[in-house]
């Protein structure tokens, strides 16, 4: 039966990354895989031709689609407009409306990109982790929140505020999530929360204590964000899976993601209850170099092995993209985010021609 593939390039660099993501699928469309693939608008570009950031055609193809496959969004140009029509509201509009709750995303050091990272490489080196990220609760749904005039002890003012929430099934699901991603690696699990001060994660880690009794092969251990995010960058290797909340979340996939020297090399999935997903590099739009061909496109790609993966179930076409990125590095081939001494310095055509000579 043929799988329906929604892309959304989304802004500044997402339509040339997006470009070489949709070369390897044209290659394994041609080499017998039966895909086929639409495209949709969200984000700026969205703004730009409907007015808001997640359009109601754009909601429609993506709850039909068998797998969406997304860029990047957002740019300086739209900090100026009202948050509700800001790039970044499409970002959490679509995974709300999907409803895909957990968020994997690896932090994989490759052998040749050691020297790209920042850290020691016997800190780094064979460094292979997973943060199991909840996606669509927390602060950054959590409601009330606002800007308001209030009377505080200095003044009348504006005040800002945010809710933390979480529900126990909110927990639970994802606790199960992270803790099935455990079973089929390491199976150790690092809850990480901030339960000494915050009353919704005390109940994150009551749950996710209640859960483990489900799972006994899977050692779990806990730690507060603040400690995790040191031991991220002096013992990264003590973890295997780790499991937090959206916000804590979003902070330490990123610091996890420079140990591997460039933001531009990890992929995501986005999963909901029955394995559809929402898949994307963890980097951003990137502004600065929109247009200019030097994006690394490879996070992008490895996006696409992690679609074939986990929604699509074409296991071997998702192993043969992988084992093209790795063999595109072992030949030399770098863009200027992981360029290493010797390395073949390549803009983001090349980097996909390469890729597609390996495939």
């Amino acid at each position: 039966m043929t799988q329906n593939i929604l892309l959304l390039p989304g802004d500044g660099i997402g339509p040339e990354i997006m470009a070489q993501a949709v070369r390897v699928l044209e290659r394994l469309k041609a080499d017998g895989l039966d895909i086929t693939w639409d495209s949709a608008l969200i984000g700026g570009c969205a703004v730009d031709a409907t007015g808001v950031p997640f359009p109601q055609e754009t909601q429609d193809k993506a709850q039909a689609a068998d797998a969406v496959l997304l860029a990047a969004v957002g740019g300086p140009q739209y900090d100026i407009l009202p948050r509700e029509q800001r790039p970044e509201r499409g970002l959490l509009a679509i995974r709300k409306v999907m409803n895909v709750f957990s968020n994997l995303r690896p932090a994989l050091v490759y052998p040749e990109l050691v020297e790209a990272s920042t850290l020691k490489p016997e800190v780094i080196s064979g460094l292979d982790i997973i943060i199991v990220r909840e996606l669509v609760g927390d602060i950054y749904f959590g409601e009330p929140r606002g800007i308001e005039m209030r009377d505080t002890e200095f003044g009348n003012e504006r005040v800002g505020y945010n809710t933390m929430v979480y529900s126990e099934s909110e927990i639970r699901r994802i606790a199960h999530s992270a803790f099935k991603t455990a079973q089929k690696r390491a199976k150790k699990l690092c809850s990480v929360d901030k339960m000494n001060v915050l009353e919704a994660t005390q109940l994150w880690r009551d749950v996710v204590i209640e859960v483990s009794a489900e799972y006994p092969d899977v050692e779990l251990t806990h730690m507060l964000v603040d400690n995790a995010a040191m031991q991220l960058v002096r013992n990264p290797k003590q973890f295997d899976v780790m499991v937090t909340g959206n916000m804590f979340g979003d902070i330490l996939s990123d610091a996890a993601s420079m140990l591997t020297g460039s933001i531009g090399m990890l992929p995501s999935a986005s999963l909901d209850a029955n394995g559809k997903g929402l898949y994307e590099p963890i980097h951003g739009s990137a502004p600065d170099i929109a247009g200019k061909g030097l994006a690394n496109p490879l996070a992008m790609i490895l996006s696409v092995a992690m679609m074939l993966r986990h929604s699509l179930n074409q296991v071997e076409a998702a192993d043969r993209v992988d084992a093209a990125v790795k063999s595109v590095l072992a030949q030399g081939y770098r863009t200027g985010d992981i360029m290493t001494v010797g390395g073949k310095k390549v803009g983001t055509v090349e980097m996909g021609d390469a890729v597609l000579a390996a495939l």
